[in-house]
């Protein structure tokens, strides 16, 4: 044994066994004692021969625990530093491990505070991690375990169940983006019975596999005949479903938003041509889009026959004898005459025709439609008057139908006509009106007059919902239109 001091109040003791020094047993003092194997250092309090009290055990790789001592035991409150890691805690202790309540500084910037058992996170506490991640709830062996609610660093939000640092169990996440999603976990993902409310509007309600829904839409489906046939200025109404790969309706979802397109055969034009293909497509301003018949097709429009309706009545608006519009009123399928001697119309200027409504406004083109139950429905589309930028396509149309040749004389006159009819407008009317009775329908532009040519179109019903449903969008469906002249449904009631 080395040196020792007597009867002073700081002993210092140097030991070459591991045997305790007999001189501690003689004062409860202060001391400082190097182990033999120079690893261990303390200094601090003693109690016969034993660590007690405050003291400070140091490590030679640096690390150290500084606080209470029980017996020699590190039990109580106090502060461990690890060299190796620079994880830092601060809290109780028992025999040597953390255990009780206190708070764990990790190196990389993470904490945690909260229960301890054994040395590993048990119980309740907060964590935060490197990422700013904060999970709040119950851990078991220093996993997240139980009830709890986790914030991850792209602002997701969750609350539920875990099961060894996943989610499991029952748990509700709020996305950043706005989705909801209310129901079963297992494995971290979407696992069994729940609901997602989309950020886009989509609703799931139904059975979840690993993330996807069980019955998720794989298909939009047009239903009825390959080719439809309509007359020419009838309206027609589309069922649109949303399937899955074995084509059973997907009522657990809605809310995705559909489009409806109309197209026309695209023709390669010669660039000789007084009408260069590339100069139509710049003005229609739509690239041609592929079909699976066979050929592409440029966009054609389309309009709300009900909303069409509706701007007609308010073109020709009824004028009473002060003047003013009777907005109120039907139109009356007979005449409006003015009286004689009326000067309602005199000195207005110039009166704008019945022509110059319809071509100076564009066709309402229908509205988009959210799917309801797996289904939706396009009520009374009606394809627009052709625009003059069309005309070369559907005359090319036309000759193509005839196996190259041009149509014989009478046709062409019929042609030019109306392409007469719907490339000018109607110039201005200054003529005063007279009592003479005219109808309205000989007064405006009518639909029978203005509406679409007969033959073959291309409808499309595509998704145009944003953001995408789970990062996918539904592949478009097509269907055939064939326009028939009004004169074949002529003839059909006359053979009644």
């Amino acid at each position: 044994m080395g040196p020792r001091g007597a009867m002073q109040s700081h002993i210092v003791l140097y030991c070459y066994d591991y045997n305790k020094p007999t001189v501690i047993f003689l004062w409860e003092r202060y001391g400082l004692y190097v182990y033999p194997n120079s690893f261990f250092q303390y200094e601090g309090e003693w109690r016969q021969g034993q660590k007690h009290g405050h003291g400070k055990l140091l490590f030679k790789d640096g690390s150290y625990y500084e606080g209470e001592f029980v017996d020699g035991e590190i039990l109580g409150n106090g502060l461990r530093y690890w060299a190796s890691s620079g994880n830092s805690y601060s809290g109780q202790f028992m025999l040597g491990e953390l255990h009780g309540h206190g708070v764990m500084q990790y190196r990389d910037g993470g904490k945690y505070e909260g229960e301890f058992s054994c040395g590993m996170r048990e119980g309740y506490g907060l964590l935060v991690d490197s990422d700013g991640q904060i999970y709040q709830g119950s851990f078991h062996k220093n996993k997240k375990h139980g009830g709890g609610k986790m914030t991850f660093k792209n602002g997701d939000k969750y609350e539920g169940d875990w099961i060894l640092d996943q989610r499991q169990g029952h748990g509700e996440l709020h996305c950043a983006d706005g989705s909801v999603y209310e129901g079963q976990w297992r494995n971290d993902m979407f696992n069994g019975q729940g609901t997602i409310i989309h950020c886009s509007g989509v609703i799931y309600d139904g059975l979840w596999i690993n993330g996807y829904p069980a019955a998720q839409a794989k298909k939009i489906v047009i239903l009825g005949p390959e080719v439809i046939d309509i007359i020419q200025g009838s309206s027609i109404t589309l069922h649109v479903q949303l399937q899955n790969e074995e084509g059973e309706v997907c009522e657990s979802e809605e809310g995705r938003v559909l489009e409806i397109w109309a197209g026309i055969r695209h023709h390669q034009i010669r660039a000789s041509s007084p009408t260069n293909l590339f100069e139509l497509i710049e003005e229609i301003e739509r690239k041609p889009v592929k079909t699976p018949f066979g050929f592409e097709c440029i966009s054609y429009p389309l309009m709300d026959a009900t909303s069409e309706s509706q701007k007609l009545k308010a073109a020709f608006p009824i004028v009473s004898k002060s003047g003013f519009a009777l907005a109120d009123l039907s139109i009356p399928k007979r005449v409006i005459e003015p009286e004689s001697g009326s000067d309602t119309m005199h000195g207005a200027g110039d009166a704008p025709s019945n022509q110059d409504v319809f071509e100076d406004e564009r066709p309402c083109p229908p509205a988009s439609q959210r799917v309801e139950h797996g289904c939706a429905i396009f009520r009374n589309i009606l394809l627009a008057p052709p625009p003059a930028n069309y005309l070369s396509f559907l005359l090319v149309d036309e000759v193509s139908k005839k196996g190259g040749r041009k149509p014989s004389g009478r046709i062409s006159a019929e042609k030019a006509e109306k392409m007469t009819v719907l490339q000018e407008k109607i110039g201005d009317s200054r003529s005063e009106m007279t009592p003479k009775r005219h109808e309205l329908k000989n007064d405006q532009c009518s639909m029978k007059n203005c509406s679409v040519l007969p033959g073959k179109y291309v409808l499309m019903v595509h998704e145009v919902t944003i953001p995408p449903f789970l990062g996918k969008t539904l592949p478009p469906a097509f269907k055939l239109l064939r326009v028939l002249p009004e004169k074949t449904k002529n003839k059909k009631a006359t053979s009644k």
